[in-house]
């Protein structure tokens, strides 16, 4: 744990509290959801046996579908989407109307917590996510605060309000940014091609990144246990940005704080388990680190040699992904091809293994729709050999 942060006076509360007192306190809402009707996703994450490979995609809610395109233009923006229930709900629920996928994701964006701050997020057309206030200098640092209660109230409501539209047909999958990619973009104001900003802070004053850091550890535990109340089946953390520090600086900055939430983010929820998922874009290099964090599945990203990545992990963990997005692009046999490829480095499955098949990475806004229904019958049909040797095993 970096010593410098430790000494530096903050507001959040200390990681020592292990009280579930939250920073989100949110308004309950009714918790008598359907009952799950298919839980295969679920079983893998948890690496049960399943009889098929199970598959959602990153982003699988987006821009490439016409009824997304549709619908934002109704709602004027997309901070208007995302924090209007009503379309995070239609918005969520569409490519399930297209594709037989095994999960849904919350239709959101990882930079709803630091808006919550008062960042004041707001999206360039073009450019992407922009923050009107970015931490800047050691006054701002020092005065960050978690999200005031009831100013993720929207959120929270999305999640119970898809649980009831799904009606047990999949389960939902909850998210949030890793602290270190949620101080990026604060410190940055909006996205870098390198990050100079917060590499600065980081090398020259460590002290006031590990505050904003440890800040945003304890609004992070939060979110995430405040959507698991709200309804959220399983909660992936996407540290999207880790694979851009150095060695050793991953360690403390990233990995570090992802572990300290990961401590605090509930295993179950009235008695059912909630599997958690970590997914560092860039860090191959340290997947044993990533298995050893608390996840129950650690995410891969398309540069990661996926049958190298169970051995070295021997199935302590499930493994999510890792088809290159542009594999969308290309034609539909090539795409059955390279499925194939995934599913066979993965390998068969044995009775402790766990393996969610996901894109690399999310999904491209100009994929082709119909190459997302070839890819999700592809890991269906082509997956179930692999669990031949489980269903034998228990015949």
């Amino acid at each position: 744990m970096p010593g410098a942060a430790g000494d530096f006076p903050g507001r959040a509360r200390a990681f020592g509290d292990n009280s579930r007192s939250s920073t989100l306190p949110f308004r309950l809402m009714s918790t008598h959801f359907a009952p799950l009707k298919n839980d295969t996703f679920l079983r893998a994450l948890l690496r049960q046996p399943t009889a098929y490979t199970p598959v959602w995609l990153m982003r699988q809610a987006g821009r490439y579908l016409a009824e997304y395109r549709a619908t934002r233009e109704r709602a004027g923006s997309f901070m208007g989407l995302a924090k209007n229930p009503d379309f995070a709900t239609e918005v969520t629920l569409q490519p399930l109307e297209r594709y037989p996928l095994d999960a849904a994701i919350l239709f959101s964006d990882i930079l709803t917590v630091p808006d919550a701050m008062g960042l004041g997020l707001h999206f360039i057309e073009g450019e992407g996510p922009r923050f009107a206030h970015p931490l800047r200098d050691e006054k701002a640092v020092l005065g960050l605060q978690p999200p005031p209660p009831g100013s993720l109230q929207y959120v929270f409501d999305a999640v119970a309000a898809i649980r009831r539209a799904l009606d047990g047909r999949v389960p939902l999958i909850g998210f949030s940014g890793s602290p270190w990619t949620l101080a990026c973009y604060m410190v940055e104001g909006g996205g870098s091609d390198d990050f100079h900003t917060v590499k600065t802070m980081l090398y020259d004053r460590p002290d006031l990144l590990h505050h904003l850091l440890r800040i945003n550890a304890v609004a992070v535990t939060d979110y995430l246990n405040a959507q698991i109340d709200a309804g959220a089946q399983a909660v992936m953390m996407f540290d999207t940005w880790g694979g851009t520090l150095a060695d050793g600086a991953f360690q403390q900055c990233s990995l570090h704080y992802m572990r300290e939430v990961l401590a605090r983010v509930m295993r179950e929820k009235d008695g059912v388990p909630v599997p958690r998922i970590v997914f560092t874009k860039g860090g191959g290099l340290w997947l044993e680190q990533l298995a050893a964090a608390g996840a129950d599945a650690v995410g891969l990203d398309w540069t990661v040699n996926l049958s190298a990545a169970r051995r070295r992990l021997d199935d302590r963990v499930a493994l999510q992904g890792n088809l290159d997005p542009a594999v969308l692009f290309a034609q539909s046999q090539r795409i059955r091809d390279e499925v194939q490829k995934v599913l066979a480095a993965y390998g068969p499955h044995t009775a402790t293994s766990g393996h969610v098949f996901n894109l690399g990475h999310g999904i491209s806004q100009f994929t082709p729709p119909e190459a997302v229904g070839v890819l999700v019958d592809a890991v269906h049909e082509l997956s179930e050999p692999y669990h031949e040797q489980v269903r034998a095993a228990k015949a």
